[in-house]
């Protein structure tokens, strides 16, 4: 049953406990335990009839009638409201944490290393998403006559990026030059999205004015010279550790099936992570985004540079986990991003 509202001090308190002790522990959490860490000596008695109105508010499951009591979903987002935004990674972890990103020029390569850091920090499932941003930018174009019917487009980017294609065209090499030498003149450092949708554009407000350039341009616009991969590159580490986490086969094959199909990461950290803020997201059961997520948690955060979202980085993890520590890292790394990327810019 959904909570029935807000809970005293006490009850707080032991809540609190005995979150912290079941993730600590993966055990049910029973009163005499708990009586033997209270600080205000409070008895086993007393600790039972608190956890009893726990209970009955839905913030406690007791899985046998013997057996001591774990949180519900409902405990673990009352839990992460109360943690403090204040706690900040040991010295020894941040350096460590630098030293693994030392030498990264791009958001690809930093998204990269962070799914992987973010497994290693939290035992769980790290997830990254790198975006287009300015990195994504048109640098310049080479058109070249290969032979009858064939052209070579290359398209370079200002990340560094090389993306070339041999098309099925028969055009002059002078026309070629003059239609890079339009679009390097009107379109570097235009956004590749941006400036295919202003080519198309161009062409179809012009159609009725072509002459040799825009017909020239059409032609290789439209056989796909200026397409360039998949904006956003995905990276996932530790799908793994939801072996050890997860009883259910059935449903451990299709998180694990989910976790390989790309697109539907991307799906699913745009379903959660809020672009237009900063703070990190605790995301307690998923079931929305597919059934079998529903015991697990996310926790994340957009990566910016100077404000512009270039990135999603995540943790997917069971609702037993350590939510402090990982909500810290999460934040860091995403601080870490922007300091990185404007460091190498």
């Amino acid at each position: 049953m959904p909570p029935t509202g807000p809970i005293g001090a006490r009850e707080r308190q032991i809540l609190t406990a005995i979150v912290e002790t079941f993730i600590s522990t993966g055990d049910p959490v029973g009163s005499r335990t708990l009586s033997r860490s209270n600080r205000e000596g409070l008895s086993a008695a007393t600790i039972r009839n608190v956890m009893a109105d726990l209970t009955e508010a839905g913030f406690l499951d007791q899985p046998h009638t013997s057996a001591g009591r774990v949180p519900t979903p409902e405990a673990y987002r009352y839990y992460v409201e109360q943690i403090s935004g204040e706690a900040h990674l040991a010295p020894e972890e941040q350096k460590s944490i630098e030293e693994t990103f030392h030498g990264v020029t791009d958001a690809q390569e930093f998204m990269e290393r962070t799914s992987d850091v973010l497994s290693l920090i939290s035992g769980n499932v790290g997830l990254a998403v790198a975006s287009s941003g300015p990195k994504n930018a048109l640098e310049h174009v080479y058109f070249s006559r290969l032979g009858d019917h064939k052209v070579l487009a290359v398209v370079v980017t200002r990340s560094g990026v090389v993306r070339d294609r041999v098309l099925r065209l028969d055009l002059q090499q002078a026309d070629l030059d003059l239609v890079a030498s339009y679009i390097n003149e009107n379109f570097r450092g235009w956004a590749m999205d941006t400036l295919r949708a202003e080519i198309e554009r161009r062409i179809e407000q012009e159609r009725s004015e072509y002459d040799g350039l825009m017909k020239s341009l059409e032609q290789l616009y439209l056989k796909g010279a200026l397409h360039t991969d998949a904006t956003e590159s995905v990276f996932v580490e530790g799908a793994s550790n939801l072996v050890a986490s997860e009883s259910d086969r059935e449903r451990l094959s299709e998180l694990l099936k989910t976790l390989e199909e790309k697109e539907k990461v991307v799906q699913l950290l745009k379903a959660y992570l809020d672009v237009k803020t900063e703070a990190v997201r605790v995301v307690i059961g998923l079931d929305d985004a597919m059934p079998s997520m529903r015991n697990l948690v996310l926790i994340g955060s957009p990566a910016r540079v100077s404000g512009e979202v270039m990135g999603l980085l995540a943790v997917l993890g069971p609702t037993r986990m350590d939510y402090q520590h990982t909500i810290t890292a999460v934040s860091y790394i995403a601080r870490l991003f922007d300091k990185v990327l404007n460091e190498n810019d």
